[in-house]
């Protein structure tokens, strides 16, 4: 498995992440077909799938339910074979989403995921976007939060999961990385992409399958085509989907 550089700040991860939504919430998610939220055992066999296919990167959040602390106790004694990237100002309660940015906040949020995951530093922490992200960037001063925090030694880079094109390439300006949406149905982001390689930052891809309404192959091999992207987070609690979708990544000529 490739694996490629997060910018500028020595983080390496594999060209496919796992992304773990799957494994704390049902509520309020947004794909074709129900699922059951997997067990300790099935999620040891996913991460273990994973570890095999060498895919390093673990995509969580706090609003995922109880993805981080069910990676908490899979991990243990394991946590430095993987890269973790969290989030922070958005919660998941009661089925609504509430979203906070507040300094203080973001400080609390972060020291949850640290006890959650069990861990004492972060590899990378994203900002849930709730969209409005001039005022998350300006009034509410979160990428300079999150530098005291990296100063402090509890996280290594950060960013931003964005919704507008305007807040992606502000996250490029500001920031390590910024976690993007793009499918065959969704290219409005490109330009983002596009900054981000010029200005040599991170991109993560979210939404690359259209929350499981797009074929993954075909979805796989658009986005690849795409100069820029870092890795393509794919959440499953499958792993021969897991291993479908890395073997597509494996097999395209530009990898």
């Amino acid at each position: 498995m490739q694996k490629r550089h997060v910018g500028k700040t020595g983080i390496e991860v594999s060209i496919i992440g796992l992304g773990t939504v799957k494994l704390g919430r049902q509520q309020g998610v947004h794909y074709p077909d129900a699922f059951e939220l997997p067990s300790d055992k099935e999620l040891n066999q996913l991460l273990a799938c994973a570890f095999e296919l060498e895919i390093n990167l673990l995509d969580t959040a706090p609003a995922y339910g109880t993805s981080e602390e069910r990676l908490g106790k899979a991990l243990r004694g394991k946590r430095q074979e993987w890269i973790i990237s969290t989030k922070a100002g958005e919660e998941f309660v009661n089925g609504v989403s509430r979203f906070d940015f507040s300094p203080l906040t973001i400080k609390q949020s972060v020291e949850r995921s640290l006890k959650r995951l069990q861990t004492d530093y972060l590899d990378i922490l994203l900002i849930h976007s709730n969209g409005n992200e001039d005022s998350i960037v300006m009034e509410d001063v979160v990428f300079e939060t999150l530098e005291r925090l990296r100063e402090s030694g509890k996280l290594r880079a950060y960013g931003m999961s964005t919704k507008t094109v305007a807040g992606g390439l502000q996250t490029i300006d500001r920031a390590d990385v910024a976690m993007v949406t793009l499918n065959p149905n969704h290219t409005a982001e490109r330009e983002v992409i596009a900054y981000a390689h010029q200005k040599q930052k991170g991109i993560f891809i979210k939404k690359a399958f259209a929350s499981g309404h797009l074929p993954a192959a075909d979805s796989l091999r658009f986005v690849f085509t795409e100069p820029g992207v870092t890795s393509v987070i794919v959440g499953t609690i499958n792993p021969a989907h897991l291993k479908q979708n890395v073997a597509v990544a494996l097999s395209h000529d530009k990898l």
